[in-house]
C-alpha cells in the first residue's frame, strides 16, 4: 500500500476528529499541505521508532504452541509479556483472576452406518464428554419449531448451522429427547464452534463440513435409514487461573498533563490445538512494540499496555479487568485500542469494529491517522467478539482493530508464523501508533474521559457462536 504523506485539502476538512488537539489546524479550510505537514512531524516520532521485526519476531516466539487459558503454556506467554514490559522499563503488573475453564477431548469419533464418506468431526468448546448411537433425524434449524410433532426420542439429531446458537440447537435437541447431535456448517470450512458456556444439560455433539452434512441430508431426503454413533472422551472442566498483564506510563509533564487514561492491548490466550499466529499473538506483540515505542515519548497523560487472558472463553480476562477499575478511573478513561487478528497474509483489509457502528475517539483519531498515512480513513464496521466489548460494556470508549474477511486459517492449527504478513503489522501498528500519540502528545491539552453508560452485550462476547 502506498504511502501518501499529507491529508487533501478535501479530506482533512471533510474529516470530524472532534477529539484532538490538532483540531484547530484542521478547521481552516485554506491549508496547503506545507502548514499540514507540522502536525505529522509528531506522527514521525512514532512512525521513526517503530520495528516490525520485533513485532514478527515476539509473534514468532509466542506462537510455538497454543497458548489456552489456564493452562502451563499460557503462563508461560504471561511470563514473557510481562518480561517484555519490564525490559522497555515498566513497572509492569499481573491481575490475577479465576474462571469456569475447559479441556477439550482427545477423543472425538463419528460414524455413520451407510456412509462412506469422509468425516472429519470437531467437538464444541464445553462440549461433553459421552459414548451414544441411535438414528440420525434431521431438524433443520434446531429451533423449537423444528422439533413440533415429531419424536426424537433415543435419536440423533441432523442440524444445520444458523439462525441460533450452538448451544440453543443442542439444549433443544436434548429438551426433545434426542441423545446426541451432530451440527454441520452452512459455509464451506470446518466448523470449530463453542457452546460459550457449560451446561449439565448438553447431550454429545459434534460439528461436522457443509459437504458432509449435504451428503447425509440428501440420503435422508432419498428415504435411507441412517444410524449414528458419536464417542467423545477426555473433555474436562473445573476452576482455572489466569492473568492480565498491565503496564502503566505516568505522564512525562506532570505540570501540563491532564487526568485522562489511554489504552491499548489484545489477548494473549489462543483457542485449543491452535498456535494463534495471529490470533493474537499478532494483537499481543504489537502491544509490546507500541509500548517500547512509547516508553521515553513525552506525554501528557497516563497509559496503559495491557494483554488479556481468556478472552477465547467469553472476554473473560478484559471483563474482569474493567469489573475492578474503580469509578472515577472509569471517568477518566479517554479510550482503549484493541489489536485481535491484526497480521494475517490471508485475511482481507483492515476495519475498526465499535461495538454499536458509531463513532467514537478511537475510530475518529485512528480514522484521522489512517487517511494521513494511507490517503484514506479506515473503515467502520459493527463489530464484537473482543476485549473492546469489556469497556463499551463500562462505559468507556473502544474500538477493536482487525482485518475482514478472516482467513481461512482462523482458529485452526494452521494459524501459524509463515500466513503473516510484515506489511499488515507496519500499517496497523503505524495507524495505531500514531492515533495513540496524537491524544496523549504533549501539546494537547484535551480531550478528557467521556463515560458512556455502563450496558451488558453478551451476545457480542463471541464470533457469530465460533469465537
Amino acid at each position: 500500500m502506498k504511502k501518501k504523506p499529507y491529508l487533501s485539502i478535501a479530506l482533512v476538512a471533510g474529516l470530524a476528529v472532534s477529539s484532538i488537539g490538532a483540531q484547530a489546524i484542521y478547521a481552516k479550510p485554506a491549508e496547503t499541505a506545507q502548514q499540514v505537514q507540522p502536525f505529522n512531524v509528531f506522527d514521525n516520532k512514532v512512525l521513526d521508532k517503530i520495528n516490525v521485526e520485533n513485532i514478527y519476531n515476539n509473534i514468532e516466539y509466542l506462537s510455538r504452541t497454543p497458548r489456552v487459558a489456564g493452562t502451563e503454556a499460557e503462563h508461560k506467554a504471561i511470563q514473557y509479556v510481562k518480561e517484555q514490559f519490564e525490559s522497555y522499563g515498566y513497572e509492569t503488573e499481573l491481575q490475577e483472576f479465576t474462571f469456569y475453564g475447559y479441556t477439550a477431548p482427545h477423543t472425538v469419533k463419528l460414524s455413520i452406518d451407510g456412509y462412506t464418506g469422509e468425516i472429519k468431526p470437531k467437538s464444541f468448546t464445553y462440549g461433553m464428554d459421552g459414548n451414544v448411537s441411535g438414528e440420525l433425524v434431521y431438524a433443520g434449524l434446531g429451533q423449537t419449531s423444528d422439533f413440533e410433532g415429531k419424536d426424537f426420542t433415543g435419536k440423533i439429531a441432523l442440524i444445520k448451522r444458523g439462525s441460533i446458537s450452538f448451544a440453543d440447537k443442542v439444549l433443544n435437541a436434548a429438551a426433545n429427547g434426542a441423545s446426541g447431535v451432530i451440527i454441520f456448517n452452512n459455509a464451506s470450512g470446518e466448523l470449530n464452534g463453542t457452546f460459550g458456556s457449560p451446561s449439565d444439560k448438553y447431550v454429545p455433539a459434534v460439528g461436522i463440513t457443509q459437504e458432509a452434512g449435504q451428503a447425509l441430508l440428501q440420503k435422508l431426503n432419498n428415504g435411507e435409514s441412517l444410524n449414528a454413533a458419536i464417542q467423545i472422551e477426555g473433555a474436562e472442566a473445573g476452576m482455572r487461573t489466569s492473568y492480565n498483564v498491565i503496564a502503566k506510563k505516568a505522564p512525562t509533564n506532570k505540570n501540563k498533563s491532564t487526568d485522562g487514561i489511554v489504552a491499548l492491548g489484545a489477548h494473549h490466550d489462543s483457542v485449543p490445538g491452535a498456535p494463534g499466529a495471529n490470533d493474537d499473538a499478532s494483537g499481543t506483540a504489537m502491544t509490546l512494540e507500541l509500548a517500547r515505542v512509547m516508553k521515553d515519548l513525552p506525554t501528557n497523560m497516563e497509559m496503559r499496555f495491557m494483554t488479556f487472558g481468556a478472552e477465547e472463553l467469553g472476554l473473560i480476562g478484559s471483563r474482569y479487568y474493567v469489573s475492578q477499575l474503580p469509578e472515577e478511573e472509569k471517568d477518566r478513561f479517554v479510550g482503549y485500542f484493541n489489536m485481535d487478528m491484526v497480521g494475517s497474509r490471508d485475511a482481507g483489509d483492515l476495519v475498526i469494529n465499535t461495538v454499536d457502528g458509531s463513532q467514537n475517539i478511537v475510530s475518529q483519531t485512528a480514522q484521522a491517522s489512517s487517511a494521513r498515512l494511507n490517503g484514506e480513513p479506515t473503515p467502520i464496521q459493527t463489530g464484537g467478539s473482543s476485549d473492546h466489548v469489556s469497556f463499551y460494556e463500562g462505559g468507556i470508549a473502544s474500538g477493536s482493530f482487525i482485518h475482514r474477511p478472516l482467513e481461512p486459517w482462523y482458529h485452526t492449527p494452521e494459524d501459524t508464523i509463515d500466513k503473516i504478513s510484515k506489511e499488515k503489522l507496519q500499517d496497523v501498528a503505524e495507524i495505531v501508533g500514531t492515533a495513540v500519540y496524537d491524544i496523549v502528545r504533549p501539546d494537547n491539552q484535551g480531550p478528557k474521559g467521556n463515560r458512556g453508560k455502563e450496558q451488558k452485550v453478551p451476545h457480542l462476547y463471541y464470533e457469530q457462536d465460533v469465537k
